[in-house]
């Protein structure tokens, strides 16, 4: 009898904590503006904070965006972490802003 009932709290409280995994992942992915637009909303934010350094001397180049989409699995990596851009960084709904354009497709727009 201990056995079933241990057995019934595991799997009741396994089912929890994926409950709770996957709606945090749906929120995450609800927060996301699909519309975000590389000209518009991206390409500023670049422009602002990362060209004045990644202009064709310094790997990678961020004034276009196909050398932006080559390279977009660094990029996103270096700003979530905040690695990026050295010596400042960018605001929390930059970082958003960007992680949301990549997870629709990088889409030049």
């Amino acid at each position: 009898m201990k056995y079933y009932i241990i057995l019934f709290l595991t799997l009741i409280l396994s089912s929890c904590q994926n409950l709770v995994e996957d709606t945090n992942e749906q929120e995450t992915a609800q927060q996301c503006n699909p519309e975000i637009s590389f000209s518009e909303n991206i390409k500023p934010i670049i422009d602002n904070n990362c060209v004045q350094c990644h202009h064709g001397n310094r790997f990678p180049d961020l004034r276009n965006y196909n050398t932006i989409k080559d390279n977009i699995s660094i990029i996103k990596t270096d700003i979530e972490s905040r690695r990026m851009p050295i010596g400042s960084s960018l605001s929390q709904t930059d970082i958003d802003a960007i992680s949301c354009w990549v997870n629709n497709g990088s889409l030049n727009n």
